[in-house]
């Protein structure tokens, strides 16, 4: 389809997305880029956020924007094709707001055990749980009751 990209969203569990998007918005490990046709070849890391997907009409249907929480992996975009290699990535609206909200306390709970060997390594892992917390509960609370 002239004006998109071809978009394709795999993690080691599925291929999740194999489609025509007029754009993408993708949370790279240092900040939020976006993706549309003609763009420059670029191989970037992922990090953690909201990738977003906006989808041409077609004469089925309306096109319209869908949405998933991701984290970590790869991405690659050349000759007008996306493939995003994440680590995890769920659908925004499989996001249940009591379910975050509930990860997101056990993760502010977590502490440095005094005994461990590798303190920094620690608070590493439980800073990014809490970010990983953090980021699908503000989707969950976004997309809550907006029907995809």
């Amino acid at each position: 389809m002239p004006g998109t990209i071809r978009c394709k969203l795999i993690t080691p569990e599925a291929a999740l997305l194999d489609d025509d998007v007029n754009y993408a918005s993708v949370p790279a490990w240092d900040g939020l880029m976006g993706v549309q046709h003609g763009g420059a070849p670029l191989v970037a890391k992922l990090g953690i956020g909201e990738l977003r997907f906006d989808f041409p009409d077609s004469h089925d249907a309306k096109g319209g924007s869908h949405s998933y929480f991701i984290e970590d992996g790869f991405l690659r975009f050349a000759d007008n094709e996306l493939t995003l290699l994440a680590s995890n990535a769920i659908p925004v609206e499989n996001l249940n707001e009591t379910d975050c909200a509930a990860e997101l306390q056990e993760a502010e709970a977590r502490v440095v055990p005094g005994d461990a060997g590798d303190k920094l390594a620690q608070m590493d892992q439980i800073t990014a749980a809490r970010n990983r917390a953090r980021t699908k509960l503000g989707l969950a609370k976004k997309f809550k009751g907006k029907g995809i």
